[in-house]
């Protein structure tokens, strides 16, 4: 039996949720079409049976950080490189491989461990593209090279195929089965923070976070879910509750419905929205709301 840990990395909104979630086969990390929405390493893990598991940590994406919160982000992607049995790069094959791309790939050429290169989103690439990116990506020496789409699903099964012969022998980490090592917690605050991010415009979705204060299942059933929507501005609050209420509203709604899901019970939502000045800049704030 193989197994290890696969570090999931790449430039901001290159699709390393998407590919996680299709992966695993179920929703463990969030996903919109905002850069940075992963904060936080997610784990999920793949198992199929007398072959191998693999447990994949999404990050972050890696960029030029403006705060504290940026400085965290990369330092929790350079941690889980190091942690790495197996590492999936992956490129966006709509766009040219840039300066960011080429100081990834340099760093994981020093990680020591092996790397496949994944040319995502060839759903909607040209196939000169692709066939641009695999080239120019070559040139690199890594392990392999799988195009796909993490969209579609197209191209995953040889995904598997390449950690089933990279990966090394090891122990069950999680009982098969287990899709994530995540807590309730985490996970709501993901779902709630996900429901306002697509919504949200210019720089406010960067500045909103979500303080998950109590879960609690009622005698009913019903699972009650307390947190507060926190943004960094006073003139922040009014655009996350929108006119008349109908920002929360509509978006509290979608997020309870993604909360059903997962408890596979009746919500009750109960959300506020805080202001924490400056909240992305201030450490001893970054540790009180979960930031690694």
């Amino acid at each position: 039996m193989k197994s290890g840990f696969v570090a999931v990395v790449g430039r901001p909104n290159v699709g390393k949720s998407t590919l996680v979630n299709t992966l695993v086969g179920t929703k463990v990390a969030i996903t919109s079409p905002r850069p940075q929405t992963t904060r936080n390493t997610v784990r999920g893990v793949v198992t199929v049976p007398d072959e191998f598991q693999a447990v994949f940590v999404d990050t972050p994406g890696l960029h030029k950080p403006k705060n504290a919160l940026g400085e965290r982000l990369n330092h929790v992607v350079y941690g889980t490189l190091s942690d790495a049995d197996c590492i999936l790069f992956l490129l966006d094959a709509t766009a040219p491989i840039g300066r960011g791309d080429r100081l990834i790939a340099a760093r994981l050429g020093e990680a020591g461990s092996p790397v496949i290169v994944i040319v995502n989103k060839t759903d909607i690439a040209s196939r000169a593209q692709v066939v641009a990116q695999l080239t120019e990506a070559s040139k690199w020496g890594f392990a392999a090279y799988v195009p796909t789409s993490a969209l579609t699903g197209e191209g995953i099964d040889p995904i598997g195929h390449e950690l089933n012969a990279l990966l090394p022998e090891g122990p069950l980490y999680f009982p098969a089965g287990m899709v994530t090592d995540q807590p309730e917690s985490f996970l709501t605050r993901e779902l709630i923070r996900e429901a306002f991010l697509t919504k949200l415009e210019q720089e406010l979705p960067h500045s909103l976070t979500v303080d998950v204060r109590e879960i609690e299942q009622r005698p009913d059933g019903t699972v009650y879910v307390d947190a507060a929507l926190i943004v960094e501005r006073s003139s922040q609050k009014p655009i996350v509750i929108g006119k008349g209420g109908a920002m929360l509203r509509d978006c509290g709604t979608r997020a309870r419905e993604e909360l059903e899901k997962l408890f596979g019970e009746r919500v009750y939502l109960d959300l506020r929205v805080k202001v924490e000045k400056d909240w992305q800049r201030k450490p001893e704030l970054l540790d009180r709301l979960g930031f690694e």
